[in-house]
């Protein structure tokens, strides 16, 4: 069996930073890469068929992210959710980076460094990747496919503990798909906007002028 150990203290991240074993037993972290779950020969097989058969999402999701994320990966620590963000052997946690961004007399430059070495494991079990993967294989420029990669990416941020760069773009992401399920257009409600009228293009009020003469006869 496996022994869990949670370490929700400050001070935690600066301990196992120097404790690398404890009583014979190596302290290996759940939230970076690396992590070895037993397996037997089956669930070894089938790891390396979703390996192959998801490469191509993997790929694209990699160039849509870009700088975002280090590499994109199939994952084999995943149950239930569709995807998550590790971190690399030597890059920060994301208890670490919320303790980093609170100094108040950070170093920026590590900031940078340290906060950028993010992977994306997806779980190819998930219905959502699933059906991705099958989208983009019918056309990798579908802008739905930038926007559902993207949205997974900053939910994927929140969940495993991060804070997001921009929430408003966020926001707007999970609006667009609220339309999308209401099945609102785009094009309808901006055409209500326009309908409600433009401030811009409201007439001036009755009195305005004589108001903004009164006011240069006291000047």
């Amino acid at each position: 069996g496996l022994e869990v150990v949670y370490m929700t203290e400050p001070i935690d991240e600066y301990v196992v930073q120097q404790l690398k074993e404890f009583d014979g037993k190596n302290l290996v972290s759940v939230t970076k890469e690396g992590l070895e779950l037993p397996e037997d020969e089956e669930e070894k097989k089938k790891r390396e068929a979703d390996k192959e058969k998801f490469e191509p999402l993997c790929k694209v999701m990699k160039d849509i992210l870009d700088k975002k994320v280090e590499k994109v990966v199939v994952s084999s620590r995943l149950v239930s959710s569709p995807c998550c963000i590790v971190t690399s052997q030597y890059g920060w946690t994301a208890n670490m980076e919320r303790i980093m961004k609170a100094q108040a007399l950070r170093d920026t430059s590590t900031m940078g460094y340290m906060a950028a070495k993010k992977h994306l494991e997806i779980n190819p079990d998930h219905s959502i990747v699933e059906n991705l993967r099958s989208r983009a294989e019918a056309d990798k420029n579908d802008k739905s496919v930038k926007d559902l990669v993207l949205l997974l990416f900053e939910t994927a941020l929140l969940s495993s503990g991060f804070s997001l760069e921009d929430p408003a773009v966020h926001a707007k992401r999970i609006h667009r798909m609220i339309k999308l399920g209401l099945g609102i257009d785009e094009e309808d409600d901006s055409a209500d906007v326009d309908a409600a009228g433009d401030d811009s293009e409201m007439p001036p009020l009755e009195g305005d002028a004589e108001d903004a003469s009164r006011m240069e006869e006291v000047d």
